[in-house]
């Protein structure tokens, strides 16, 4: 049913917000305990053209249509012929709904049919990616046809399904393979939900992709800069986690070899795996697409995820990969790439916000914790300290410095300073008791700038930063600014 109403019901404490279609159509709100809490992401893609009845672009040019793909594989016996009237008729059913839909509801299904067209134009519709495809295909049909309308970023699962699914903005529903892989870790927290979890697990290993030389956990829309499909560093540490976690609980030897299976991509470098550096050091990406990007707390939390498979499947070829990535990580701290000097950065292209701040130091206390076990070779005292210092950075004001000491009439003037964290800085110019200048700006730890549009008068101003870091807390420095 269209515009379906969302039944609300009481959450217990510490749960996260979960939409459900149920199988009467009424879509209802549970709050899942063992949901990790949704994370800031990058936008997807903002926006797609409206569907179109006729192939079009590279499906045109090639002639690899879905039709004729699905045959292919069907005749070359990749696919079983039920496989094959299932597929197809997922995808007539598809095709034929987007058709009667229009708005919001027409523009996300037809996102998620071009993404399968796209894909199969490239020669990319495999009979391991397919489970994925069509399956996506499908609940998107389902969705909206019957469930509500809502925002990006919401996450929602289905009646009789395990696995989290996440909105995201022009690319319709997709499956979130972290928060599911999450959401299974915590169910590992309890013996009363075994049989969810042993769901969970038997749900999502059919919809692995053979990649890299064993099972990647694809992610099928594009994202940041990224064409699908793509897999996750940090997704695949956290599914070889919850699969070794679920073999040792349920007594079942075929979940370890699924998680051994996902290490594959950690073996491999981008864009089919996500290795990046040399055969001793490895920095394991959190985006297969993009090589250059280091994203620290995704890496410290997947190397957390390969240390626990090696330890719960004593599994030598996992604990080299660790040892390959901790050295790596071992490196960075001692380069200081993930420390400002009074905060921690996200990435190498910018400083975490306070989210991520926190979320940093909690891994590295995971990390510092897994080290002191004294399984894994390797010294836990720079995590433990650093882990110990973006503690103190929550409570520690900003140290900020003027540099600029002096300015020419008539010119724009940049007034340079330096900062130990991430900033929101409100900078004040005056010449005695009149304030010529008020600009609020925000800066990036290390030497920042200003500009001071254009000193009109020569003599002396006094400019005064008030400075306030994520946290909120605060500082203010002032220095003399000669002007000639």
């Amino acid at each position: 049913m269209l515009g379906a109403a969302i039944l609300a019901a009481p959450a217990p404490a510490g749960a996260a917000e979960l939409l459900v279609l149920e199988r009467d159509g009424q879509v209802t709100v549970r709050d899942d305990p063992f949901l990790p809490a949704a994370q800031p992401e990058p936008q997807a893609r903002a926006s797609r053209p409206e569907p179109d009845a006729q192939p079009r672009g590279r499906a045109a040019e090639t002639q690899r249509t879905v039709r004729r793909e699905l045959r292919r594989l069907e005749s070359s016996r990749k696919l079983s012929s039920a496989q094959h009237d299932r597929y197809r008729g997922q995808y007539d059913r598809a095709k034929e709904t987007v058709r009667r839909l229009e708005g919001a509801r027409r523009a996300n299904l037809g996102a998620v049919i071009d993404t399968l067209e796209d894909l199969t134009a490239r020669g990319r519709l495999a009979s391991s990616r397919a489970p994925v495809l069509f399956e996506t295909l499908e609940r998107n049909r389902q969705w909206w046809t019957e469930g509500t309308l809502i925002p990006s970023g919401r996450r929602l699962s289905f009646a009789g399904s395990e696995l989290v699914w996440q909105h995201y903005g022009g690319e319709g529903l997709q499956i979130q393979w972290l928060g599911t892989f999450g959401r299974a870790n915590q169910l590992f927290s309890t013996r009363e939900h075994d049989p969810q979890l042993r769901a969970l697990l038997g749900e999502a290993a059919p919809l692995a992709t053979s990649r890299a030389g064993g099972l990647g956990w694809e992610s099928l829309f594009a994202f940041g800069d990224g064409e699908p499909p793509w897999v996750s560093g940090l997704t695949q540490g956290a599914a070889a986690q919850a699969y070794a976690r679920g073999a040792l609980r349920l007594q079942d030897g075929a979940l370890m070899t699924v998680g051994r299976e996902a290490l594959g991509v950690f073996s491999r470098r981008a864009p089919a795996g996500v290795w990046g550096g040399t055969s001793t050091h490895a920095h394991y990406l959190q985006y297969s697409y993009d090589g250059d990007l280091r994203i620290y707390n995704g890496f410290v939390q997947t190397l957390n995820g390969i240390h626990d498979f090696a330890k719960f499947a004593n599994d030598d070829p996992a604990r080299a990969l660790f040892a390959r990535g901790e050295a790596q990580l071992r490196r960075a701290l001692e380069r200081g790439d993930l420390d400002t000097g009074g905060w921690s950065r996200y990435s190498n292209r910018r400083d975490s916000s306070l989210h991520y701040h926190r979320v940093l130091g909690d891994f590295l206390r995971g990390l510092c914790e897994r080290l002191g076990e004294g399984r894994v070779a390797a010294d836990p005292a720079p995590y433990c300290a650093l882990a110990e210092r973006f503690t103190v950075d929550l409570t520690r004001p900003p140290v900020i410095d003027l540099r600029s000491r002096a300015a020419t009439g008539g010119r724009p003037k940049t007034i340079t300073f330096t900062a130990d964290k991430p900033l929101t800085v409100t900078m004040t110019v005056a010449r005695g008791d009149d304030v010529v200048e008020r600009v609020t700006r925000s800066v990036r730890a290390g030497r920042p700038q200003i500009t001071w549009d254009e000193p009109r008068r020569s003599g002396t101003y006094t400019a005064t930063l008030a400075a306030t870091d994520p946290a909120g807390n605060r500082a203010t420095e002032s220095g003399e600014i000669q002007v000639r």
